[in-house]
């Protein structure tokens, strides 16, 4: 997911994509020591940099209509 793409959604769209991002964050880490381990450890990487991102733009959006 590409920062580019995420500026072009409204905020109630990245916050229910937040809100998905953190369910998938919390279900590879129930997951545990699964047999596809490495796999795993990667889309972790991806989850927890995409989550950062959301954020990310979220505080740019909301800094963006503070300063005016």
């Amino acid at each position: 997911m590409k920062a580019n793409e995420l500026r072009q959604k409204a905020m109630p769209e990245l916050q229910d994509l937040l809100l998905e991002l953190l369910k998938e964050q919390f279900n590879l880490r129930m997951q545990g020591g699964s047999p596809d381990q490495i796999s795993r450890s990667s889309r972790v990487r991806e989850v927890r940099r995409d989550v950062a991102r959301v954020k990310t733009i979220m505080t740019e959006i909301s800094m963006s209509k503070f300063n005016g």
